[in-house]
């Protein structure tokens, strides 16, 4: 597989699962009112920290597999059932959900109290559930088996596909988090909702694909 094929699938399956628009609302809830640089500081961390938790998971991903005994087929009709179920709920869920918002309630402490402490919470919840949730560990577990192959040349350029695709993911979540206040400020959550619909639509395409490819690949082996 093709690298710039690998980074297609993985960057599209990434982004509406990771959504850093969306999540974009909940960290300024989360942070509060704070001066522009703590916001690019706290982003640029975060979104190292997205890339190395990413990575990590991806590079283990095929000792997971060894270590449990499960086949690549397996993953593939799991993983891609569960990328296509989180899809289908994005596409189906209601325009008053896209009022993220409404989140920044849960930031209701004093300033003082807002910002101590940011730094301790740079991975949890910052970085995790909140960047990269469960849903995201599935679908990098599916997409690090589905690219493994016996031959090394291709297993390497798919692994670097989709290292590529974390790292592109993670630029969007930097300037989404960066600019938080500004962006909010001017992009519409129910407009924010309709462009990620789209990409859901994509991604459930994606979790059907892959999920056809790991059924065949059974049938196949029973007829044989």
């Amino acid at each position: 597989m093709k690298v710039w094929t690998a980074f297609l699938l993985a960057f599209t399956a990434l982004l509406p699962i990771i959504n850093p628009l969306g999540s974009a609302f909940v960290f300024l809830g989360l942070v509060g009112n704070a001066p522009g640089a703590l916001y690019r500081s706290l982003a640029r961390r975060v979104a190292v920290n997205n890339i190395l938790f990413l990575a990590a998971f991806e590079l283990l991903g095929s000792t997971i597999l060894n270590f449990f005994g499960i086949s690549l087929p397996i993953v593939e009709v799991a993983g891609g059932g569960v990328v296509a179920a989180i899809a289908w709920r994005v596409l189906n869920e209601d325009d008053s959900s896209a009022s993220s918002p409404c989140k920044q309630e849960e930031s209701s402490d004093p300033a003082d109290a807002r910002l101590h402490g940011l730094k301790e919470k740079l991975f949890y919840p910052f970085t995790f559930p909140l960047t990269s949730g469960p849903g995201t560990l599935v679908t990098m577990f599916t997409l690090s088996a589905h690219m493994s192959s016996r031959k090394l040349s291709a297993n390497l350029l798919g692994h670097a596909g989709i290292f590529a695709a974390v790292v592109a993911v993670s630029i969007v979540v930097y300037f989404c988090y960066a600019y938080a206040p500004a962006i909010t400020a001017k992009v519409s959550p129910s407009t924010a909702h309709g462009i990620l619909r789209v990409i859901a639509f994509i991604m459930l395409c994606i979790g059907v694909q892959i999920a056809w490819n790991g059924l065949s690949s059974l049938l196949n082996s029973l007829k044989a």
